[in-house]
């Protein structure tokens, strides 16, 4: 899917993932934090103004209030959207952490150039309407996030994995899975969503991955590791077709990992 976009920035990465990175100024130290209320955030992200229909409607299939809770998500924690694309995950995440917190949405320079800019002039827009300022958008690399070590509470990447083992092999995927987790604080988690494929599936031309490949990946950067089949399964899905079919798109089976760095 976003293939081509992780290119550059996976080949460096390789060999750049715990290099001292540049700091960004320190977010101001949140209050006493709580593990967010599903049914409340569930309301919230129903009741915002600037979330259009479009937006609000996908949350019936990406769930993302429960998502985050499985995440362990509290008020106030400070996440990280990498490769948030048009930032539809950003938006929810900001929502659900609240105004104490701070969400950062990276993308690659690739990714906003991606269909004609599509990518840069979603975000822009979805942003705008949404006006959250505890959302900061990082125009950067994998490899140079711009954000501290040991400076965020919960890391999402959703629908990328895939590209990275994939294309690159499990070497750059762990090296990926070891650059966040130098950036999560001990005891911090990385939620790794997508689209599930078989063993001896095509998963490369399928855009899925076998997520015990996954598992091993994570487990191999030293993360402990819990995994969710059950709360973004899909409807009728045999994990042989294209995620980009018409009959599949939006239908997919996808899993959750929930990878937590020591403390």
């Amino acid at each position: 899917m976003k293939t081509t976009l992780l290119k550059l920035s996976v080949i460096c990465l390789v060999t750049t993932a715990l290099a001292p990175l540049p700091l960004l100024a320190k977010h101001h130290e949140a209050g006493e934090r709580t593990a967010i209320d599903v049914a409340i955030t569930k309301a919230a992200l129903t009741a915002a103004a600037g979330r259009s229909d479009q937006d609000k409607a996908r949350d019936a299939s990406r769930k993302p209030a429960e998502v985050l809770s499985f995440l362990g998500l509290e008020t106030g924690d400070v996440v990280l959207d990498l490769i948030a694309s048009g930032g539809w995950y950003s938006v929810a995440a900001a929502i659900a952490t609240g105004p104490e917190g701070k969400v950062y949405a990276q993308n690659p320079a690739a990714a906003l150039q991606l269909r004609d800019g599509a990518y840069e002039t979603e975000i822009t827009a979805r942003l705008a309407a949404n006006n959250l300022p505890q959302i900061e958008r990082l125009n950067s690399e994998i490899a140079e996030l711009g954000v501290p070590d040991g400076s965020i509470d919960v890391a999402i990447t959703a629908l990328n994995f895939h590209d990275v083992y994939n294309g690159f092999g499990a070497p750059a995927a762990i090296g990926m899975l070891l650059a966040l987790k130098a950036k999560l604080k001990p005891g911090g988690v990385l939620g790794v969503i997508d689209h599930a494929g078989d063993p001896d599936g095509d998963n490369e031309a399928y855009h899925r991955i076998d997520p015990a490949l996954a598992v091993a990946a994570a487990e191999a950067a030293g993360f402990t590791v819990e995994r969710n089949d059950e709360l973004l399964a899909g409807t009728d899905d045999d994990h042989m077709t294209n995620v980009f079919d018409p009959a599949t798109r939006g239908k997919t089976d996808r899993f959750i990992l929930k990878l937590v760095k020591p403390e």
